[in-house]
Parts: structure tokens; sequence; C-alpha cells
């Protein structure tokens, strides 16, 4: 909800770091900050609930500068995309996996296992229609926006992420409410991206590109014979191009 208003600001706070890291690649930050993300889940699993917190804001501080320094250094690629994103999710499944164990209930274990499903969920959401949007060339190139896929707008973003699993980490003794109050609005995200998404997707393409030949061959090519019959056959198409029953040799 907070992400697209609040990426300027963080470009413009970050830009003295991203300055002196110029000269890191991009992504050894990346997986320096997986490592991060990660030994914050092992710290909450051991209990170890301060560093846990520190090694989880420490992990969105160095998320949030990898992709300053590509994009500063002119080494952003879809590949460093690719990867932020994977490490992302895996810290963010990670997290709520390490304060369940911490605090070892039943009810931790239920609300964590609700909570990962709204994250996961949620995920389709998202890549699935970035995708789509990308099929239409609407994706965030289109768009002139910095990610590498068009993020919606959702009531639970990156920055209420951050939030929220501070407060769990935080206090712990709390965890399983809060964890069950982040389920319950990543479902409303999931279920208002959707009905935002619905309408968009039931419009045809504006424009979409018509299906090419196979690679060498066109509908006049001397391998396609048209039928004796005078109108198409049934369940083919009238157009060489179109016609299931055109194989090339």
């Amino acid at each position: 909800m907070l992400d697209r208003s609040l990426r300027p600001r963080k470009t413009t706070v970050l830009a003295p770091v991203t300055a002196r890291l110029r000269s890191v690649p991009a992504l050894a930050l990346t997986g320096i900050g997986l490592v991060v993300g990660l030994g914050a889940a092992v710290l909450a699993a051991l209990g170890l609930w301060l560093p846990a917190l520190l090694a989880w804001l420490a992990n969105r501080a160095i998320d949030g500068i990898d992709g300053e320094v590509a994009r500063a250094s002119g080494t952003a690629s879809d590949r460093g995309g690719y990867l932020d994103l994977a490490a992302d999710a895996t810290v963010y499944a990670a997290i709520p996996l390490g304060v369940a164990t911490g605090i070892g209930t039943g009810g931790a274990w239920t609300a964590a296992a609700v909570l990962l499903g709204a994250f996961y969920v949620n995920i389709v959401t998202v890549t699935t229609l970035a995708a789509i949007q990308e099929k239409r060339a609407a994706g965030a190139a289109a768009r002139g926006e910095p990610t590498s896929i068009t993020l919606p707008v959702g009531l639970i973003e990156g920055t209420e992420t951050i939030i929220l699993f501070a407060l769990i980490l935080a206090a712990p003794s709390f965890a399983v409410w809060s964890m069950a109050l982040m389920a319950a609005a990543g479902a409303v995200t999931a279920v208002g991206r959707v009905a935002s998404a619905w309408p968009t997707l039931a419009a045809a393409p504006a424009d979409h590109p018509p299906a090419s030949t196979p690679a060498g061959r066109s509908c006049a090519g001397p391998r396609h014979r048209p039928s004796r019959n005078r109108g198409p056959a049934p369940g083919s198409s009238s157009s060489c191009c179109g016609s299931r029953r055109w194989r090339p040799g």
C-alpha cells in the first residue's frame, strides 16, 4: 500500500550509501541479504529475538540497496531482478517458520501455516498477472516502473511486511495474533488484486501479435497442398496458416 509512494524517497535517502557501494556487485549484495535474512529466521528459532529483529532489519536494508546499486552502476538486469524476488520470497517464508519454532506452540505453527498460505496465494496473484501483462506489452517497462515486474498495489506490500515482521520479532508474546492479523490482511490483498485485475484481463489485448508460421515455412510454401474440396474441412480453418491439418514436412 505504501511502496509506490515511498520508493522515490527511499532512492533519495539511500543515495549516499548507493554511491559508496557502486563498485560492489549487486548480485553479491543480494546474496549477502539472503544469508542475513535466513540468519534472522535461525535466530528467531533459537529464541534470540532482539538479534533476530536486527538481522531482519539489516536484510531489508540490504534488499533496498542492491537494486539501487544495480541501477546506479548500470548493471541492472533481469537475472538480478529475478534473484532478488526469489531471495525475498525465501526470507518471507523462513521468518514465520523461525518464529513458530522459537515459540514452539501449536497455535504458533497454525498461525505460521496460515500466513504462509496467504503469502503463497499473493505470490500467485502477483507473478501470474505480471506475466500476462508482459505478454500484452503492458508490464513494468511499458509503464516506466523501475522494478523487474509490475507489482500491483495491495494492503500488504513490502513496507507493511517490514513493519509487521519487525513487530512480531520485537514482541514474540503477541506473535500468534500478529501472524493471524497479517494472514488476514494478506488474504484481503489477494482478493483485492484479483478483483482489480479481473476487468483488465477480461478485455482483449490492445495489440496482440498474429500467430506466426513455423520457421522457414509460409502459407504459400511448396509443401502445403490445398484440399480438392471447395470448402474447408470440418474442424479446420479456411486459412492455411490457421489450419490444424497443415504440418511442415
